[in-house]
Parts: structure tokens; C-alpha cells; sequence
């Protein structure tokens, strides 16, 4: 046998509204303690999961933020490089200009007095170039000077204050093919391990009656040319960022890609260059001579090799600044990616908040007056009673 307790109208209407109003103070005092509107997929299952979406792509694009500022490290530490390795191709420049301006000469005078005794060739280097001078038997000193002043240059061959010896100050190294030839214009004859040469020359020791000028200080130089390459070559494989070296050499292996998005179909792909010596087209100095006492070998001796080297000089400058050029404007470009990054993170943030996050403000005020209303609620319960407990009191 059930039972129930019959309850007014009045008495179940106010029972209904303290149920709901305690239902809506639970529901404002949860998103007062979470600051949501939306906790759940049971709140709004739309609003819940586009503000699910939107904040894992907000994390996916933040993720990538690191790959990204890697990127901008990586290249600025490239185009570092390439700036300090512009200041050493700079300091070669100077080098190989000092050099050119550093006068080789050959001076001396004879030790015995030119005599024409018979019709000769004279085989002559002059700065490595082979030429000859024929001389007659009835040339005479002047006419001697004449024809070997036409070949090696003017005034580089006079007589002396007698009269009868040659005189030798030339603008350039002068050496003999044999000993044979430095007798005939009454210079002593050379050792064969004496004496600077050029490069593969096949001349003979130079003369103890004459004195080359200039070769030692431009072999100096180019011992500081070839340091400078070296330096060039350590410098840019120095130029590393966190294992990422975009100067030390081309390849798909040596390139940096950058992404932008968690797909990877949009990013920047970064082209490493090669900014070492060889990369630039600049080699070093070498000696070729096989004399065995030699001062300054090599092709740094002849000005037209100088000037050689000067030009790819200039060459491997304007390489430099067109790929910092480039590297300027791909950092640019990343740079403004990461800009652009950040401020869609926000926007996403801003949008997932907007769909999820409660008004704590109006939550507050909600909650005083649901307070207020529950209050109400009990005191309309009350005098919904009053009836019944009038009742009671005739009953007594």
C-alpha cells in the first residue's frame, strides 16, 4: 500500500522555483570557479568544438614559432658571415695592391767592360717572359744599349761614367737563360741556385754584379694573401646556427625550408651559398720554382696576375653583396611570417575565448541575484503554508 503527501499548488509552484533557481546557481558558481560559459560538449557541442578547433590550431602555429625563429637565427648568422668575410676580401684587396705597387727592380753595373767580340743572341726573362736581343759584331756599346733597352724598356740599360761598362736599372725582374749571356754584356756568371726567379723559368743564378728589389716583399705579401683565405674559409664554417650553416657550401642538403603552417604547403625555402674561397673564386698563391734557394715564387710576382687576382677580387665583392641582398630579403619575408604568426595566434585565442570563455562580470551579478531570488523563493514557500499550519492551530 503506497502513501503520498498531498501538497498545494501554490506549495509545488514555489518547490518547482527553488529547484531551478538552485539548478542556475550551480551552473553560474561553474563558470564562476572555470571562467566558462562552455566546459563541455554537453553545454553547446557547436561552440565547444569550433573553440576546440581553434585553439589546436592557435598550438599547432605556436609550435611552429620555434622552427621558425630558428629560421630568422640561422640566416642573420649567415649574413653575419658574409659581412665579416667582405671585410677580409676587403683586407686582400689591399694586400694585392700593396703588392702592385711594390716596384720590382734589377740594378747593377758590370764588372768587366762590354766588348762586341762576335755576332751573339742574349736570351733574356724579364718578370718570367722569355725574349732575346741579337747583337751584332759591329754594335757598339751605345748600340747595344739601343737594342736591349727595346726589349726589356727604356732607360733600364745605360753606360757608366768611363764609358765601357753596362749599367742595368730596370723596373723589373731581369734574368738571364745562361751564363753565357751574362758574360757577353760583361756581368759575372751566375751559380745555378742563385738568385730569386720566376715561377717555371729556366734562367740561370742571377749575377753577383746585380740586385733584384721587390720580389721578397711582394713573396711577403703573398704568404698574407693566402692567410686571408684561409681566414675566409674558417669564417665561413664558422657561421653556424644551432647546425645550420647557409655559407659553407651549395646543395639541397646545405638549404634551409621554413614553414608556415602545420601542412608545410606554405613555407620559404632558404638557398645556401657557397662564400669560401674556392666558392668565391679566389685561390691562393703557390710556388712553382724548383731552384732551392728561392725568394717568393709564384704568380703573385707578375703584375698582370696581380691584377688577375684583384678582378676576381671584385668579382667575389659583388657575389658577396648580391647573396646578403638575397639573404636580407628572405629574412624579410620570415621576419614578417613571424609577425603575421603571432598576430593570427591572438586572433585565434580571441576567437576560441569569445565562443567558450563566461562573462564573470555578469556571472557575479547573476549569482547575487539568484541568491536574492532563492531567498524569495523560501519566504513565498512560507506563506504558501501558512494555510495549513492555520489549520493546525484549531487543531490544538
Amino acid at each position: 500500500m503506497s502513501s503520498s503527501v498531498t501538497l498545494t499548488a501554490a506549495t509545488r509552484q514555489n518547490l518547482l522555483s527553488l529547484q531551478d533557481t538552485a539548478s542556475l546557481t550551480a551552473t553560474t558558481q561553474n563558470r564562476l570557479s572555470t571562467g566558462l560559459k562552455v566546459s563541455s560538449a554537453l553545454d553547446n557541442p557547436v561552440s565547444f568544438f569550433t573553440s576546440q578547433a581553434l585553439s589546436q590550431r592557435s598550438g599547432d602555429l605556436g609550435n611552429l614559432l620555434d622552427g621558425i625563429s630558428n629560421g630568422i637565427q640561422s640566416i642573420q648568422a649567415a649574413n653575419q658571415g658574409i659581412t665579416s668575410i667582405q671585410k677580409l676580401v676587403d683586407q686582400a684587396k689591399s694586400v694585392a695592391n700593396q703588392a702592385l705597387s711594390t716596384q720590382i727592380t734589377t740594378t747593377g753595373t758590370a764588372s768587366t767592360a762590354y766588348s762586341a767580340a762576335s755576332a751573339s743572341t742574349v736570351n733574356l726573362f724579364v718578370n718570367g717572359a722569355a725574349t732575346s736581343v741579337a747583337l751584332a759584331t759591329t754594335d757598339t756599346l751605345d748600340g747595344a744599349l739601343t737594342k736591349l733597352n727595346a726589349v726589356v724598356g727604356a732607360g733600364s740599360f745605360t753606360k757608366s761614367t768611363d764609358g765601357t761598362k753596362i749599367v742595368m736599372n730596370a723596373s723589373s725582374d731581369v734574368e738571364f737563360a745562361s751564363a753565357g749571356d751574362q758574360t757577353i754584356l760583361g756581368f759575372s756568371a751566375g751559380t745555378a741556385a742563385s738568385g730569386p726567379t720566376y715561377g717555371t723559368t729556366t734562367a740561370v743564378g742571377q749575377s753577383s754584379d746585380l740586385s733584384v728589389s721587390g720580389v721578397s716583399a711582394r713573396a711577403t705579401l703573398a704568404s698574407q694573401y693566402n692567410s686571408l683565405l684561409t681566414q675566409i674559409d674558417q669564417l665561413a664554417g664558422d657561421s653556424s646556427f644551432n647546425g645550420t650553416n647557409l655559407i659553407n657550401g651549395k646543395g639541397d642538403n646545405n638549404n634551409l625550408t621554413i614553414n608556415f603552417n602545420p601542412k608545410g604547403n606554405s613555407n620559404l625555402t632558404v638557398t645556401a651559398t657557397d662564400e669560401t674561397s674556392s666558392g668565391l673564386g679566389l685561390t691562393s698563391i703557390t710556388s712553382t720554382s724548383t731552384k732551392t734557394s728561392t725568394v717568393g715564387q709564384g704568380n703573385f710576382l707578375l703584375n698582370a696576375d696581380i691584377n688577375t687576382t684583384l678582378n676576381k677580387l671584385t668579382t667575389a665583392s659583388s657575389q658577396l653583396r648580391t647573396d646578403a641582398s638575397t639573404f636580407g630579403s628572405n629574412l624579410s619575408v620570415v621576419q614578417n611570417r613571424q609577425d603575421f604568426s603571432k598576430n593570427l595566434i591572438n586572433v585565434l585565442d580571441t576567437g576560441s575565448s569569445n565562443l567558450t570563455a563566461a562573462d564573470l562580470n555578469q556571472e557575479a551579478a547573476n549569482s547575487q541575484a539568484l541568491s536574492t531570488r532563492q531567498s524569495l523563493g523560501i519566504s513565498a514557500l512560507s506563506l504558501a503554508n501558512q494555510a495549513q499550519q492555520g489549520i493546525l492551530q484549531l487543531l490544538r
